[in-house]
């Protein structure tokens, strides 16, 4: 992991986790656990309302985690309409350390680098069936109470997990902005390297 990164996931792996929290996490858990225990792909789909914070936070971090883990994970991300990555969300990246390259303007496709030599995540609003996502043996992962009350179908989902996060939009264009997108990046982070990490005393 790139060093300002690497100090900033051992911060938020500090963070309490509530009881009430880490039992919504422990249906993700096990949801990968016995994917990696039956021998399938292990994929997550995040999903919400435009694919423009939430979603694309935990997409990244996701990813993050499991590769911090060695974990075999391809993480995703969707939602209900098509927008553009929040600049503010990329932003709050920035600061955490990871490395973006963008291209193009009115929806940008953001490359994401958490280390000098991996694999570009690739981040860009989509519809959660965008043909870059799986259509099959995935999870969709529900991440805003919008999407998870509105769409009450994902096709292809085997599994369909809430994990709600509060939208950092309602401070945009505040003083508070860069603070509420940093905490709730963090809160993210900090509940998926937990994730992951419980997963990774599994030994699979």
């Amino acid at each position: 992991m790139y060093s300002n990164l690497e100090a900033k996931i051992q911060e938020i792996r500090q963070r309490p986790i509530s009881l009430d929290r880490k039992e919504q996490i422990e249906m993700l858990v096990t949801y990968m656990k016995d994917n990696l225990q039956q021998g399938k792909p292990l994929r997550l789909n995040f999903i919400c309302t435009h694919n423009s914070r939430r979603s694309q936070l935990s997409q990244i971090w996701a990813q993050t985690a499991a590769d911090y883990f060695n974990i075999p994970l391809q993480s995703y991300s969707g939602g209900v309409e098509e927008t553009a990555f929040n600049e503010r969300a990329v932003a709050s990246l920035q600061r955490f350390g990871f490395q973006v390259n963008k291209r193009g303007h009115a929806n940008p496709v953001y490359f994401v680098f958490h280390t000098e030599d991996s694999r570009p995540m690739i981040a860009f609003s989509k519809i959660y069936d965008n043909p870059i996502n799986p259509h099959q043996q995935f999870a969709a992962v529900m991440t805003c109470s919008h999407a998870d009350e509105n769409c009450p179908f994902i096709p292809g989902a085997s599994a369909r997990i809430p994990l709600r996060y509060e939208d950092p939009k309602a401070f945009d264009d505040s003083p508070e902005e860069a603070f509420q997108y940093d905490e709730r990046s963090a809160q993210i982070g900090s509940e998926l390297f937990y994730a992951f990490e419980r997963l990774s005393l599994y030994g699979l």
